[in-house]
C-alpha cells in the first residue's frame, strides 16, 4: 500500500487533446473490429469521448466516431448551441424526441455506415437497426478505454477524494457537539457537506465552471444504518449507535468516494469486532488488486475476512465498483466480472455489514491501482484508525 500522491496545483479540466486521443483510440478499435465506425450512445461514454457535461434526459445524445473522418455529435435541437462549444467535433441536430423516426435510428442513418458498432441500444429498436445495416456490433468498445485512467484523470480523482475526506473530517470534528444540541441525520449531513462544498467551490469553482463539481452524501444512524441507500431522516443519533456517512465528490466530472462508520460514545467489543473485520477486508482488497487478480477474485478475497468473522449472513453487496466520469462504472469488483485489475484503474472499496432493525456498518476508500501497488486516494480511514472513529456524546 502506498500513500496518496501530492496534489499538483493548479488543476484544470481535462484538455481537449486528451479527448481527441480517446477518439483516435476508438477509431483504432473500430478498425480492428472491421467496422466503419462507432456510434456512441451511452451518456457516460459520450462525455468521456468529448468532455461535454450535458443534461441526461429522454432526448438521446450520440457521438459518431468514423474510422476515417471527423467525429460528429448528434443531438436534439435544444442542445445545438451547447454542442457547438465542444472542441474537435462537428454537430448535427434532430428535431425532437420521440420523433416520427426514433433518434437512435435517425443517428444510424446519419452515420452512413454499413458495418456499425453501437454501445447501447434499446431492445425495441434492435430489429429496425439491423435492417439498416449489413453488420451490427453491440459490444461496448469504449468501456476498456474508460477503465484505465490517464494521469490527468487520476489527478482530478485524487483531489475529489481529498474533498470527500473533508466532509468526514467535519463530521468527526463537529458531529458530537451538533448531536448534543439536538442535531438529526439531516442536520449532520447539511453541516458537513455545506462545509466541504464551500471549500471545494472556493478552491476550484472558477477553474472548473461548466464541468461537474459537487458533493453528495448520506448519513444514517442506529437501525437506519442497515439501510444506507434509504432516505436520510430527521432522526437524532443516540449513544451507542453507529453513524454511517457515505460521501461522493466530483471535480471536473471525475468522481471519488470516502466513507466511514462512527460510533456515538464508546465502542463496544462487539462493535469493534465488526470494524476490525471491515478493516481486514480493506487490506485484502488492496492486496488482491496489487496482485492483478480479476475483479471477481478481488471481491471474493475482500469479503472473506467478513465471512470469517461470522458476519457472512449480513453482507448485502459487492466490495466495490469502478469510478471515473460516472460515480458507478465498470469494471465491477463483483461476481461475474473477470476483468484483471490493471494499473490506472480506480475502484471503491466498500465493506459493509447490515443487520436490519439493529444497525449497519460500512466504510469507503477510493483506490488507484498502480504497477504492483495500490494508492489509497481517500485518506480518512488511514489517518483515523478505529479508536478515533468516535463521536463522544
Amino acid at each position: 500500500m502506498t500513500s496518496a500522491a501530492p496534489v499538483r496545483a493548479p488543476l484544470a479540466p481535462i484538455a481537449p487533446a486528451l479527448r481527441a486521443a480517446v477518439r483516435d483510440r476508438l477509431r483504432a478499435r473500430a478498425a480492428a473490429a472491421g467496422l466503419d465506425g462507432l456510434l456512441v450512445l451511452a451518456a457516460g461514454n459520450v462525455t468521456y469521448a468529448t468532455g461535454w457535461h450535458f443534461s441526461v434526459n429522454e432526448r438521446p445524445m450520440g457521438l459518431w466516431v468514423p474510422v476515417d473522418g471527423e467525429a460528429r455529435l448528434l443531438v436534439p435541437h435544444l442542445e445545438l448551441e451547447n454542442a457547438r462549444d465542444v472542441p474537435g467535433v462537428a454537430v448535427t441536430a434532430y428535431d425532437e424526441f420521440p420523433g416520427d423516426v426514433p433518434p437512435a435510428l435517425w443517428m444510424i442513418g446519419e452515420t452512413g455506415a454499413r458495418r456499425l458498432g453501437i454501445d447501447a441500444l434499446e431492445a425495441r429498436l434492435l430489429e429496425a437497426a439491423r435492417a439498416r445495416l449489413t453488420h451490427l456490433d453491440l459490444a461496448d468498445h469504449v468501456r476498456p478505454e474508460r477503465a484505465v485512467k490517464h494521469d490527468d484523470e487520476l489527478a482530478l480523482i485524487r483531489e475529489a477524494a481529498r474533498f470527500a475526506d473533508l466532509v468526514l473530517e467535519r463530521l468527526l470534528a463537529a458531529g458530537a457537539d451538533l448531536i448534543r444540541q439536538g442535531a438529526t441525520e439531516l442536520d449532520l449531513m447539511a453541516d458537513c457537506t455545506g462545509h466541504a462544498r464551500a471549500a471545494l467551490v472556493a478552491t476550484h469553482g472558477a477553474a472548473f465552471q461548466g464541468t461537474k463539481v459537487g458533493i453528495t452524501a448520506s448519513v444514517h444512524s442506529g437501525p437506519r444504518a442497515a439501510l444506507p441507500h434509504g432516505a436520510v431522516l430527521g432522526r437524532r443519533p443516540r449513544a451507542g449507535e453507529p453513524v454511517i456517512a457515505g460521501i461522493g465528490c466530483s471535480l471536473g466530472g471525475y468522481h471519488a468516494e470516502s466513507g466511514v462508520t462512527l460510533v456515538c460514545g464508546a465502542i463496544s467489543l462487539e462493535q469493534r469486532a465488526v470494524m476490525q473485520a471491515m478493516d481486514e477486508a480493506n487490506r485484502a482488497t488492496v492486496d488482491a488488486l496489487a496482485r492483478g487478480r480479476t475483479c471477481a477474485e478481488v471481491n471474493a478475497a475482500a469479503l472473506a475476512p467478513i465471512r470469517a468473522a461470522g458476519f457472512g449472513e449480513v453482507i448485502r453487496h459487492r466490495i466495490g465498483h469502478g469510478m471515473g466520469v460516472e460515480g458507478h462504472e465498470a469494471p465491477w469488483l463483483a461476481p461475474g466480472d473477470h476483468t484483471p485489475a490493471a494499473a490506472g484503474m480506480v475502484f471503491s472499496c466498500e465493506p459493509g455489514v447490515y443487520r436490519p432493525s439493529r444497525d449497519g456498518w460500512r466504510t469507503i476508500d477510493t483506490l488507484i491501482v498502480g504497477d504492483g501497488a495500490v494508492e489509497v486516494a481517500s485518506r480518512f480511514q488511514s489517518t483515523h484508525p478505529i479508536d478515533r472513529r468516535v463521536l463522544p456524546l
